[in-house]
């Protein structure tokens, strides 16, 4: 058992149905740490007393994967790259151990607060965008005043996810680990000495932002999609990432298609 798992394997557990109930957080400000493994065991043994992992089935690492949909000038990354205050992630989210799937929009206002709707898809369809899946992604994005582009899958992920619910009832965190992106022509990247860390709350910092404060880290901008994009593809503009791409993924596993 690796250092991680025995630090989440000493929480006690929380349902799916309690974790929902008491802290949804679809409307949230989202702030996330890019940490080598050591320091993550650190933040995990220092926790609150009373804090709980989400545990299905007898498992506390879950397995997810997600296909992320752009255009084919790649507007969404663009739009992230540049910082621009309007701007949307579409993305398949598969629960890969229930075998579950969602068709997610993120769009992102003012005041940093991210906002992310979803409805319910096929498993099968998961790096497939539908006919019903456009008309999701083409309302959702003329709402937040984006003209919808043609989208088409660009790089899927996958990852273990721990999901832990603060004592406070209503302030989560997730724990991602086992990192892994794929683009289109079969071209892999692997960080396996990095775990993403990301803090959810409806309001100011909480209990683990705090924490990490305190140890010396600060958020970074890290983006499963985005980061990702940017270290498979070096010729995109990445200034917004430079700083994780050049501390976490120096030492990134790439396997050529």
């Amino acid at each position: 058992m690796s250092g991680l798992d025995a630090a989440i394997d000493r929480l006690d557990p929380v349902s799916l149905a309690e974790l929902t109930a008491s802290a949804a957080l679809l409307t949230r400000v989202d702030r996330k740490y890019a940490l080598a493994a050591d320091d993550a065991v650190r933040m995990l043994d220092a926790l609150p007393a009373g804090t709980r992992a989400l545990e299905i089935g007898g498992e506390r690492s879950l397995a997810y994967a997600s296909c992320y949909f752009d255009s084919r000038d790649l507007l969404a990354y663009r739009l992230a790259a540049h910082g621009r205050r309007r701007r949307f992630k579409l993305r398949t989210r598969t629960y890969v151990d229930s075998n579950l799937a969602f068709l997610e929009l993120k769009t992102r206002g003012g005041r940093g607060t991210t906002v992310k709707e979803r409805i319910e898809y096929a498993p099968e369809h998961r790096a497939v965008l539908t006919a019903d899946g456009r008309e999701y992604a083409s309302e959702g994005l003329a709402a937040v005043g984006i003209p919808a582009p043609p989208l088409s899958p660009v790089i899927e992920t996958g990852y273990r996810r721990t999901t832990l619910l603060l004592p406070d009832g209503a302030t989560r965190a997730t724990v991602d680990t086992d990192l892994a992106w794929r683009l289109d022509d079969g071209t892999t990247l692997r960080t396996p000495g990095l775990v993403i860390v990301e803090t959810k709350a409806t309001g100011g910092p909480g209990a683990v932002d705090r924490l990490l404060w305190r140890a010396g880290h600060r958020p970074d901008r890290v983006s499963k999609f985005a980061t990702g994009l940017a270290a498979l593809r070096p010729e995109l503009p990445s200034n917004r990432w430079h700083g994780v791409l050049r501390r976490c993924f120096a030492d990134a596993e790439r396997t050529a298609a």
